[in-house]
């Protein structure tokens, strides 16, 4: 899937005539079906998305092969992912969360601080979900520049200045 980013998720039926609910995760949420074939983690492919409207925290489509809202309930929760190739080019200090999954974290000094297992956002920020290997819990440090001043995404590795205390043993 790495060639492959999430774009979206498919929220369930709406109505009953094989409409969908969609979740985008893209900046302007319509671009999502300019960006289309659009693939499940199965690879099931969506070559054709047809925006119908807005509902509350989405969009409403019709999408190639589903016709009934059976079809579209079997299919509540699935993610979508479209080619890296066809999405936009991001500015320098821009990243698309799956560039970042599986970076290591380094505090300022060089002392390893652990990897980035996911990308979450409750509202206020991007926060980088970071794991340490021996640890049975992981770290949320905001994805903000003062707290992450470097990501090079040629080495594989992110430079962080965390806030006192966040992280044990650092």
């Amino acid at each position: 899937m790495t060639d492959r980013v999430i774009v979206g998720a498919i929220a369930g039926a709406f109505g009953v005539k094989g409409e969908v609910r969609l979740k985008s995760y893209c900046t302007n949420p319509e671009d999502i079906a300019e960006y289309t074939p659009l693939y499940t983690e199965d690879g099931r492919a969506f070559p054709v998305i047809v925006l119908t409207g807005m509902t509350k925290n989405g969009l409403t489509a019709r999408m190639d092969g589903i016709v009934t809202k059976e079809d579209a309930d079997a299919l509540k929760g699935t993610s979508l992912y479209a080619e890296r190739h066809v999405l936009p080019t991001l500015p320098d200090d821009e990243f698309y969360h799956a560039d970042l999954i599986g970076l290591e974290v380094f505090d300022t000094g060089g002392t390893l601080l652990g990897a980035v297992r996911a990308v979450q956002n409750h509202g206020a920020t991007d926060l980088l979900e970071v794991h340490k290997a021996g640890y049975k819990t992981t770290i949320l440090l905001p994805f903000t520049m003062a707290n992450v001043p470097t990501v090079d995404l040629t080495a594989g590795r992110i430079i962080a200045d965390p806030p006192e205390g966040l992280f044990p043993d650092a």
